[in-house]
């Protein structure tokens, strides 16, 4: 039985919570041990791009999957958004100790068009709608396409699916009752997405003003995962001999900051997501909350799109008597200065502390 006092986001009211047996309780709790007094208490932070079971080399086994999820808890992470992984993570779903994790299972891309060895590939686009209906079935309420990557006999990012398939297949979804998101880069993969009713946007580097107007009309998120835009430069690098890709990757990370503000100011939900796996190390979502604020999003919304709001949009509730007692204890206002979500000084992850400074 524990006891948490301080100040409670986002309504900035002074409260006690009272926790027994992982949930929070009405009081009294006789008993009950004071862990935190005074402090800001968030709901657990939430990687909404994240990938667990992959690596820089691919495919990873459990146990470093399950050392990856502990490393995002440990930050503050305990709602992570699996937005893709060839390994069959849902071992780690029962365990108490790590993070709830709503997985999209596989990618779906076609040959030659994504990562070797992570997507399901299709020869025909035209079975789309039938694989979106089995990953559905494979994961928890999310499915993942790959929406454009670089096609080698054009030397530039083109997309991979026709927009009449693409109709098709979110419908399937839809009806299967889960969400679709896509990887998308590029401008000429947008259009067919957004009016096909995709439910979100991972990156978005090529939105344009027409764009996100009709995001924001739709309600379409997006996650436009800043720190892995990032690594553009370094992609542009390394693909010298596709010369118009190379420019056209350095000019997306050039205006991606601006993106993501024009993308805020016209009401399109934006939420934090690491894109850890691959080249991104775990543990790195405060990275992203500070990235997000850097490119022009207020300190208290950046941490709520990695918060309270993130949660909302993934169904899973913030704190409320009756609830899981997942949250992160600060000992300075994040809303104020981002930085303060780097240094947790509690996390505990259904009733349980699990990391404490």
């Amino acid at each position: 039985m524990y006891r948490l006092r301080g100040v409670l986001l986002p309504d900035g009211s002074a409260e006690e919570i009272l926790v027994d047996r992982g949930v929070i309780v009405d009081g009294p709790l006789p008993g009950a041990e004071t862990v935190a007094d005074g402090g800001w208490i968030v709901p657990g932070l939430v990687d909404a791009h994240c990938h667990i079971g992959l690596g820089s080399a691919g495919p990873v086994d459990l146990d470093e999957a399950d050392a990856q999820a502990r490393t995002d808890r440990d930050a503050g992470a305990l709602l992570i958004r699996d937005c893709g992984s060839p390994v069959d993570t849902s071992p780690l779903q029962a365990r108490e100790d790590l993070p709830e994790i709503i997985r999209a299972a596989r990618h779906i891309a076609r040959p030659k068009r994504y990562i070797p060895g992570l997507a399901a590939e299709l020869d025909d686009p035209a079975l789309l709608p039938d694989v979106v209906a089995e990953q559905a079935a494979a994961g928890d309420g999310w499915v993942k396409l790959v929406g454009d990557w670089i096609d080698r006999s054009a030397g530039d990012l083109a997309p991979l699916w026709p927009d009449d398939v693409l109709v098709d297949a979110i419908s399937a979804a839809h009806a299967a009752g889960a969400r679709v998101t896509a990887h998308v880069f590029g401008t000429d993969a947008l259009p067919g997405l957004i009016r096909a009713g995709i439910d979100c946007i991972e990156h978005g580097t090529g939105l344009t003003e027409d764009l996100i107007a009709e995001m924001a009309a739709r309600g379409t998120a997006l996650v436009p995962t800043l720190i892995n835009v990032d690594t553009f430069p370094g992609i542009a690098e390394s693909a010298a001999r596709y010369p118009t890709y190379a420019a056209h990757m350095r000019s997306l990370h050039a205006g991606a900051r601006s993106v993501v503000a024009r993308a805020y100011e016209a009401g399109v939900p934006v939420y934090a997501g690491t894109d850890a796996g691959g080249g991104i190390t775990h543990g790195r979502i405060a990275d992203e909350i500070a990235a997000l604020h850097a490119a022009g999003i207020p300190a208290a919304d950046a941490l709520g799109a990695a918060s309270w709001r993130a949660r909302e949009w993934l169904r899973r509730p913030g704190l409320h008597v009756g609830g899981r007692a997942d949250l992160v204890v600060y000992r300075s206002d994040p809303r104020a200065d981002p930085g303060t979500v780097r240094e947790p000084a509690l996390v505990m992850l259904r009733g349980r502390i699990v990391n404490a400074a």
